[in-house]
């Protein structure tokens, strides 16, 4: 792991936990109990502690009152403002917005579109029993929809993603014809913009990991609708959307490059702080193999050094672990289940591996 060069870094903490359990969830399934705001004013001045003290490169600090469920709380502008008040420069914002929030707070999309931006993903797995089952949560599908409905009165664009598993290709069509019923199309365009919609497969990361079996085959997803295919080509700019598992492990093997160390630091690097306070960074997941210590048990500048030092499991294998030996252990040379790229296929054999090492200690 290269040495810390950021300016910038960002703390999270997840203050409120997610209404969610999503069977694809990188970040496993969390607790709900939550911090307290003196909590989280502790844990930024431990941060700025360190920076104090140390020669790091390290000089400001971004701040999040949640990683998993934006807003999910009742005082979220609350919240805001306290991102505001401890952070270095105005809160992050992204285009994901709480969308069990979203259902149930009529001023929640208002409030939304003025602290920007103006657009929200929705994700959905199918119709209403898939979605259901994807998210673990009754009414997860018809929150969905209220919540599209929600952001195209405030004037903002909803963008539908869609997660392709087995689950999904009887709902196809049925998806397809919803987009058209709700004349989305056209609605988005009258708030300015071009409705977006695209599909892919899980990440087999965490969660995401258990849904394996869910996974389809190159042959099963043969009669896809031209339409959302190329909706999804155009989303990510490539035109192969997926290949076999025995395809992208004969590419591994086959590619005679020399080793390059795998997933370069983040563009953006946070560390995320769980109920518990154990600290992640958001290079991995949040199983143990890639718990950097606790902040009422560790100093920053030991996890910081963890970090750096690739002291954990999940930073050994993902730097020093090739990723032939990956696949020579894991990999199946007759699967046609499909991945993204190979990127996807190596993450579910370093998951495997670690959750294999760190079950025999």
């Amino acid at each position: 792991m290269p040495k810390i060069d950021r300016e910038q870094i960002g703390v999270a903490f997840d203050m409120q936990g997610c209404p969610n359990r999503c069977r694809h969830c990188y970040l496993g399934l969390g607790s709900n109990r939550g911090l307290a705001e003196s909590d989280v004013h502790w844990g930024v001045s431990r941060f700025r502690d360190f920076i104090c003290r140390t020669n790091t490169p390290i000089k400001k600090l971004s701040v999040a009152t949640w990683f998993r469920e934006p807003d999910y709380g009742d005082n979220y502008r609350q919240l805001y403002e306290l991102e505001s008040e401890l952070g270095d420069g105005s809160p992050n914002r992204y285009e994901l917005l709480s969308v069990w929030r979203l259902a149930r707070d009529r001023t929640y999309a208002d409030w939304a579109r003025s602290v920007g931006p103006n657009m929200c993903q929705i994700s959905l797995a199918g119709m209403k029993e898939a979605t259901d089952w994807f998210y673990r949560r009754k009414g997860a599908f018809d929150d969905a929809l209220a919540a599209t409905e929600r952001l195209l009165d405030a004037g903002m664009k909803p963008r539908w993603q869609l997660f392709l598993t087995t689950k999904l290709l009887p709902d196809i069509n049925k998806v397809l014809r919803l987009v058209e019923e709700l004349r989305l199309r056209d609605r988005v365009q009258e708030v300015g913009g071009e409705f977006q919609m695209f599909m892919h497969s899980p990440g087999p990361e965490h969660e995401g990991r258990k849904i394996e079996e869910f996974r389809p085959t190159a042959d099963q997803v043969m009669g896809l609708p031209e339409a959302i295919l190329q909706a999804s080509r155009e989303h990510f700019g490539r035109h192969v959307l997926w290949q076999t598992e025995a395809t992208l492990c004969s590419e591994i093997i086959d590619d005679n490059a020399p080793e390059k160390r795998a997933d370069p630091l983040p563009e953006a690097l946070w560390f995320l702080i769980r109920s518990n306070w154990d600290v992640f960074a958001n290079i991995g997941t949040l199983e143990p193999w890639w718990c950097l210590g606790n902040m009422k048990e560790d100093s920053v500048e030991s996890m910081i050094r963890r970090f750096e030092g690739d002291d954990v499991l999940g930073l050994q294998v993902l730097f020093h672990k090739s990723s032939t030996e990956l696949v020579e252990h894991y990999g199946d040379p007759t699967c046609r289940k499909i991945y993204s790229d190979k990127g996807d296929l190596l993450s579910l054999y370093r998951g495997k591996h670690c959750e294999r090492e760190w079950n025999k200690r």
